[in-house]
Parts: C-alpha cells; sequence; structure tokens
C-alpha cells in the first residue's frame, strides 16, 4: 500500500476521545437538521456507545427533537412514551420490553438502557411536553401489532371507524402473525392480496388527518394511530414484493423508511413551530447514499440516498462507522440466539483495511466539502457489511461489497478494533471467551 496515501490519511484523521474532539464532529456537522448515524455491523458496542454520545451532544448543543432508529414503530412508542413521561413503564428495561421480535439484542442491550435513562433524566428538565426528547422506530415488521393498535385507538375515539377498519384489515389479520406466509400466498395467487383494503384505512385517516390540520392540528395519539396504519400499508407491500426480489423488498422497505422520518418531521415540527431536527440510527446500508455503490449500479435506493435527493445538501449529514476487527453479537441464522463472534480482520482491498492502517484506535475522517486522501486509492474499494447474522465463512460473499466513501458519506468513524455488544438477555452462545465459528446476512 502506498505509505503517501497513508502519511495523508493520519494528515486527515482526526482521533475521538476528547469533549474537543466531538465539539469538531458537530463543527463538521454544521446546521444539519437530519443527521444520519450508520453502523457497520448490528452488535458492535462501541458504535452504541458514539452514536448515543453523539446524540446526547446533538441533543443538548443543538436541540435536537428527536431519535428514530431501525425498528418497529410500535416498540419504540413505547420507549418514547416513557422517556417523555406520558406511560405507564416504572424503568428503562421495562419499556423496552416490547421488542421482543428477532433480533432482540438490537434495542435490548445496556447502551440503549443507558441512552433511555438518560433521555427519561433529561426530559424531566423540559417544561413543555411537545419539546421533549422522543425515541421513534422507522421500520415496517410489525404488521400484526400496527393493525391492532390502529383498531384500539379507533374504538376509543370513533366507535364506527374501528368496525371499519376491523372489516378492512379482517381480509390480512389472520396472516398477520406470519405475515411471510401472505406474502407468499398472494405472490402466488393463493388468495387475493389485501392491497385496497389496506389503502382504504390508510386513505381513511390520512383524510382525517387533513380535518385535524384544518381545526388545529394533528393529536399526537392520531398521528401514532395514523402511523401505524402507514406501517400496515407498507408492511402489506413489502411482503409480497419479498417474492419478486430483493431489491424490490429492499426498496419499499427504506421508501417507507423516508416517508415516515418525514412524516415525523413535519408532525414534531407543527408542535414546535419550526421544522425538526431528528437524529437517526440505522445501518450504513440503510444510511449511506447507494448511489455510490453497487448495489445502487444495481437498482436498490436507500434512505441516505432519498434524505439527500429530498432536503438541500446542508440539511443533512451522513456519518459512516467501520471497523477492521474485534468481536460482533450476531446470529448464525435467522431467528437463531446472539452469538459472541470473532470479526474476521478486513480484507487488504477494503476501506477498512486502509483505515487500519492509519494506526490509530478511533478517529474521525471528515468527507464533505474535500478531497479526502481516499481518492488516491488505486482501484474500487470493499466495503464490509455485518448484519444481524455473520457469517465469515463466505465472508466475501456474504459481507462485502463495491462502494465509493467519499460519496457514500460526509464522514467516517472508524474503531479499529471493536466489541461484541452486550445483550441484556444472554443466550448460552453469547459468553466471554473465545467466539465460536459461524455462519447469513441480515441488515
Amino acid at each position: 500500500m502506498d505509505t503517501s496515501l497513508i502519511v495523508a490519511l493520519r494528515r486527515e484523521a482526526r482521533p475521538l476521545a476528547t469533549a474537543e474532539d466531538f465539539d469538531y464532529l458537530l463543527e463538521c456537522m454544521g446546521d444539519a437538521s437530519l443527521v444520519l448515524l450508520g453502523e457497520a455491523t448490528h452488535g458492535t458496542r462501541e458504535f452504541y456507545q458514539l452514536r448515543a454520545e453523539i446524540s446526547r451532544r446533538l441533543v443538548v448543543d443543538k436541540g435536537f427533537d428527536a431519535i428514530a432508529v431501525e425498528a418497529d414503530w410500535p416498540d419504540a412508542l413505547r420507549v418514547s412514551r416513557y422517556v417523555q413521561h406520558s406511560g405507564d413503564d416504572m424503568s428503562a428495561d421495562q419499556a423496552l420490553s416490547g421488542f421482543k421480535r428477532f433480533p432482540q439484542w438490537m434495542w435490548r442491550n445496556h447502551e440503549i438502557v443507558g441512552l433511555v435513562n438518560w433521555l427519561r433524566e433529561h426530559n424531566l428538565h423540559v417544561a413543555s411536553p411537545a419539546r421533549r426528547c422522543g425515541f421513534y422506530g422507522l421500520d415496517l415488521y410489525s404488521l400484526e401489532q400496527s393493525i391492532r393498535a390502529v383498531i384500539a385507538y379507533l374504538e376509543q375515539a370513533d366507535p364506527q371507524a374501528a368496525v371499519r377498519a376491523r372489516e378492512r384489515y379482517g381480509c390480512i389479520d389472520h396472516f398477520a402473525e406470519d405475515p411471510q406466509r401472505y406474502g407468499y400466498a398472494a405472490s402466488f395467487g393463493m388468495k387475493p392480496h389485501c392491497e385496497e383494503e389496506v389503502l382504504r384505512q390508510l386513505v381513511d385517516m390520512n383524510r382525517q388527518a387533513s380535518a385535524h390540520l384544518r381545526t388545529g392540528g394533528v393529536p399526537d395519539e392520531f398521528f401514532y394511530a395514523q402511523q401505524n396504519a402507514r406501517v400496515t400499508r407498507n408492511a402489506e407491500v413489502y411482503y409480497r414484493a419479498m417474492f419478486r426480489g430483493r431489491d424490490e423488498s429492499w426498496n419499499v422497505r427504506d421508501s417507507h423508511m423516508a416517508e415516515t422520518l418525514q412524516a415525523l418531521r413535519e408532525h414534531i415540527g407543527r408542535g414546535i413551530g419550526r421544522p425538526a431536527r431528528i437524529v437517526v440510527w440505522a445501518h450504513n446500508s440503510h444510511l449511506g447514499d447507494a448511489r455510490a455503490t453497487e448495489m445502487g449500479a444495481h437498482g436498490q435506493l436507500n434512505l441516505g440516498q432519498l434524505v439527500r435527493e429530498r432536503y438541500r445538501p446542508e440539511d443533512s449529514f451522513l456519518l459512516g462507522f467501520t471497523t477492521h476487527a474485534g468481536s460482533v453479537t450476531a446470529a448464525s441464522a435467522w431467528d437463531g440466539p446472539a452469538e459472541l463472534k470473532e470479526v474476521v480482520p478486513s480484507r487488504p482491498d477494503s476501506v477498512e483495511h486502509v483505515l487500519h492502517k492509519v494506526g490509530l484506535a478511533t478517529f474521525l475522517l471528515p468527507l464533505r466539502g474535500r478531497d479526502s486522501a481516499l481518492t488516491r486509492v488505486d482501484g474500487r474499494l470493499l466495503e464490509r457489511a455485518i448484519g444481524v447474522i455473520y457469517r465469515p465463512d463466505t465472508e466475501r460473499l456474504s459481507h462485502y461489497f463495491y462502494a465509493d466513501p467519499e460519496r457514500q458519506f460526509d464522514a467516517l468513524i472508524h474503531v479499529d478494533r471493536s466489541t461484541a455488544l452486550a445483550p441484556l438477555e444472554r443466550s448460552a452462545l453469547w459468553q466471554d471467551g473465545e467466539p465460536a465459528e459461524t455462519y447469513p446476512s441480515g441488515l
């Protein structure tokens, strides 16, 4: 590897350890009101710690209004009620107990407990409920919970509308526990699809939202129910798309995240009288601009790309995270237990390996508005993505893709040797010691 390249990167790199280092990072973000914080794995402790620290600084120093995460809307909303002092839960662990779906460790871990406790304490000193920082989910896997939540809200607010909603959702309700079975049956003509029914319910609620806006504003509880109707509609589309190809279902999911982020930003903004400032947590593969990756060349889009396309350049900041080696929490198969696994040292032709050669334990590499030394790399770079499943035995095929990090992100944080995220519930396969050698990859 060209030594002059490494010398140049060392000049550009900024160690990330002190308060002043984080001050510099916030300066790099400028006036961005949408700060997207990635992760190279779904199970690295340092990524969670750094994102939590950055989020705290954004809330305190820049008045950010919400944290939106790659999680289901109903589960995250329960946490939001707790941190905003409007729910019935008595502890962070109890508020997080809604996260039962695989991969449970992503949100039921010690770092999230610490962040949730901090948010609740912070909000204790915020007099206006509308200005208390919330915690929201962007994902669409909660089909059954979201159907139940829409009906439960309408039973209290409008019993006749609840009857209509129950009839509409009856088309899909008996598949809600296993929506992939619905997607299979509808895609292959084994049952009529329910697209019209779930869309009709969402249109009905959107019409009611417009009426609320004409008479003073959309109440929070109505907005939460409306969002559950949006989840139900988009989940129905997603589960049918699953059987038409990965790119199509991926695009449905990330479009839903972008739609949810926009709706959340507008709703919070109406309550506080300005565009809401939101920090987003999701995997690099969702937040790094897809147009700078080989997946984008194949037709995939993602949340980072959509944010850049829909907002002014100065409104967003995309921060990616990388690691060279260490350990990670991941499963060996979908719905499998959390395991403590060793991360194979990065490939010589990867961006992670180039950053490893810089020789710093943890550092920030600014990319926005400058010509980084990364442009001097001879040839294309691979980038690693470890999701909830890790397959070190097929790592090149399962976890690497070509990308241009300078176009993908506004900055990178590299943690050279990282450690596994500690779940609140540890399986027999998650224990300190030598990680087991294992296996697929979900992001």
